[in-house]
């Protein structure tokens, strides 16, 4: 191409004959062959942001053609194709395998397990190890779940997950400690400007509907309310668990049905609205479902205890844990996740069968725990042969041990009372309360108890900590030689900024620099050096010429 030619195709530009080239040729390889460039999902974002390599596909086109965004009662019933029962998002506990099991006995529509937004973004490998090389066919529809608290970085997220899906969902519920500490989840529940900011910029932007997972207020009103400025803000679907952000654990308690009927009834999202209500309930969905008058019944422990709950049914343990062990085989997923489905699967024998709950999980492999389920079922099935008649469940159960039900916690309360304390008594040690301290250490941690075992010589005493002096900027330690009192950190910051040196922290910023103008000095005297020789050489060779031609 001429010099002429490219001047007329990039006419009113600036730019050189170099980037006119590379340019050109860009346009003739997307228009020959499409598929070698990345799509570029970004193109219908206001501001375009930065494009990144195209992530390898392992699966199906999800949309073809891309169909238009449905919204309400039509996206429930189009895409969600009506979807009854749900299986709720569950960290490290609703990945792939568990999905396909779930759908396989009821399940019509399951969630993901959390996201975190700005590592989804930022990371390439957390992306292909959480959703892009983890769907088939059999897993839709499908709801990825997102935790956030910055717009622009969720619908970031959203963009790259919703050729993979069939909605966003945005995690209003989470009540964890590590959701306090990374501000998301139920914690956002009272920033109701920045959740009406998320959610009406994700409809805007994505071409898959913004579904939400909220907790609700201790007052009724406030949570009417709460529902219904996330709809008008673009929520097209909503999840409403029955219980307040510090109700978990031992506290967690029965769902309030109250909330639900009331936020069901204010609701103006056509059809759908708060259907889904997260509990270990041991009634069937389907009677609950009737009582609270709700479309949908959305289930996450009650599920990992029985994955037939759907189904009305209540299999045999071995039954659920050798298909899902045959599932996981084909889709493969982290050790831990699968021995934490067995210890929920196996949770009732596990009481009876103690040494194999240590078994179970001391097992380094997936045959070593596929080893354990089978001797779990030998000798359930041992003790099958050798039950009497009329002989009726022990220890409060519905069915016997070997049957899938649910596990309802104790609450605070019924603790107290099997530890012999008094109910009012608020040393209540939560998890650990149960555990006896053979060590003398029943104030540690169990992380700390695990240390103090391979260094009986180590102190947890905080006053025995030596104390360091802060840096005056930040808090964190400071360096003991660094010549500003300032962490490395702040030093190193300050150091540049000022072009100075902290000999404490090996920073010479002020010694390089110094370095680099005396080298520039030696190479400017050199090169006029090399100019004086040059031009004394073509004076030498012009005289000569005029002496010859004399």
């Amino acid at each position: 191409r001429s010099s002429q030619k490219l001047r007329s195709l990039f006419k009113g530009t600036n730019l050189p004959e170099k980037e006119m080239l590379v340019q050109l040729s860009c346009r003739e390889l997307k228009s020959r062959a499409p598929r070698l460039l990345p799509p570029a999902p970004h193109a219908h974002l206001s501001a375009p942001l930065p494009w990144r390599p195209p992530e390898p596909r392992c699966h199906f086109p999800s949309r073809p053609g891309k169909m238009p965004k449905l919204h309400g009662e039509e996206f429930w019933r189009t895409t969600l194709r009506s979807a009854r029962y749900v299986v709720a998002p569950m960290v490290d506990q609703s990945e792939l395998a568990w999905r396909l099991l779930s759908r396989r006995h009821g399940a019509h529509l399951c969630y993901t397990p959390m996201l975190h937004a700005q590592v989804f973004v930022r990371d390439a490998n957390y992306r292909k190890e959480n959703l892009y090389c983890d769907v088939c066919p059999e897993d839709r529809p499908l709801i990825v779940q997102f935790c956030a608290n910055d717009p622009e970085v969720f619908v970031q997220a959203a963009v790259l997950a919703q050729d993979y899906c069939d909605a966003i969902d945005l995690n209003l519920g989470c009540p964890q400690m590590i959701a306090k500490r990374g501000h998301y989840g139920a914690f956002l529940q009272e920033e109701w400007d920045l959740l009406q900011r998320m959610i009406w910029l994700a409809n805007e932007k994505l071409s898959v509907p913004i579904t939400c997972k909220i907790r609700v207020f201790p007052e009724i009103d406030k949570t009417v309310k709460y529902a219904q400025m996330l709809e008008k803000a673009g929520c097209q679907l909503l999840t409403v668990h029955g219980r307040t952000k510090e109700q978990k654990g031992p506290l967690a308690g029965v769902a309030s049905w109250e909330h639900i009927k009331a936020v069901r009834k204010g609701q103006g999202i056509p059809g759908l609205a708060p259907g889904c209500t997260s509990f270990p309930c041991p009634a069937p969905p389907q009677h609950t479902m009737g009582c609270l008058r709700i479309s949908v019944f959305c289930s996450p422990e009650g599920n990992l205890h029985n994955p037939a709950l759907f189904e009305g049914q209540n299999p045999l343990v071995w039954e659920m844990a050798e298909e899902y062990l045959e599932i996981v085989q084909q889709y493969p997923c982290p050790l831990s996740y699968v021995r934490a489905h067995l210890f929920k699967l196996w949770h009732h024998p596990l009481q009876v069968y103690q040494q194999l709950r240590d078994e179970l999980a001391k097992a380094k492999t997936l045959e070593g725990i596929a080893d354990v389920s089978r001797e779990l079922k030998l000798r359930c099935q041992e003790e099958i042969t050798n039950q009497k008649e009329g002989e009726k469940p022990s220890g409060g159960l519905p069915f016997f041990h070997w049957i899938c039900q649910p596990y309802i916690r104790p609450g605070p309360k019924e603790i107290c009372k099997e530890n012999g304390s008094s109910g009012t008594e608020k040393s209540v040690r939560g998890k650990r309360s149960l555990e006896d301290e053979e060590d003398g250490h029943s104030d540690l941690s169990k992380n700390k108890q695990k240390k103090k075992l391979r260094n009986p010589n180590k102190s947890f005493d905080p006053s025995l900590k030596p104390k360091y002096a802060k840096c005056d900027q930040c808090g964190n330690p400071k360096g003991n030689k660094c010549v500003f009192n300032l962490c490395r950190g702040c030093c190193k910051k300050r150091a540049f900024k000022e072009t100075a040196d902290c000999p404490g922290h090996g920073l010479l910023f002020r010694t390089k620099y110094e370095k680099s103008l005396v080298w520039k000095s030696g190479q400017t005297q050199t090169q006029r050096l090399e100019m004086t020789n040059a031009d004394v050489g073509e004076s030498a060779a012009f005289t000569e010429v005029v002496d010859r031609a004399v």
